[in-house]
């Protein structure tokens, strides 16, 4: 088992501790500005899940009052970020390479965004699409947007 990445440390290191998970959640807003424009809380982090909250605010809302589509894909791109960070061994490296994305129904409430890599993913020398399966969901637990994001992973060139 290869040792966890840097961002599963500092989450292990920063969870369970007061303030933790704002803290965590302001450090990977500072390392990807876009993310700060939901305000994503991180509530869970481990290797093949990541789950993150974002509250219904005026900044985030369509015409119609409810979450815009687009801050969704943020919450979405977020999540599959960090869990591919918290997933993929320290051999490789990913890039995201196509979003494909359904609204199924208006998003009225705060909303929980939950991205998952299949873990019985091989990680070999040759590069690969790897799908991240994200479920966006409102307060009553119901999926208001799914989407795959698939990434491009490669191994890392030795040095």
């Amino acid at each position: 088992m290869s040792k966890p990445s840097a961002v599963l440390k500092l989450w292990n290191t920063l969870k369970s501790k007061p303030g933790g998970k704002w803290l965590f959640s302001q450090a990977i807003s500072r390392k990807a500005p876009y993310f700060a424009t939901v305000r994503p809380r991180f509530e869970a982090v481990e290797s093949g899940r990541a789950e993150l909250t974002a509250e219904k605010r005026r900044a985030v809302h369509n015409h119609i009052g409810t979450f815009h589509a687009i801050a969704i894909c943020n919450m979405a791109e977020a999540a599959m970020g960090i869990v591919a960070e918290a997933t993929l061994p320290a051999t490789h490296r990913w890039l995201p390479k196509s979003m494909s994305v359904r609204y199924l129904k208006k998003a009225e409430t705060d909303l929980r965004a939950v991205a998952t890599i299949d873990p019985k993913t091989v990680y070999g020398p040759a590069g690969f699409d790897l799908p991240v399966k994200v479920d966006v969901l409102d307060t009553r637990g119901e999926i208001v947007f799914d989407a795959i994001i698939n990434i491009w992973v490669t191994a890392k060139k030795k040095t």
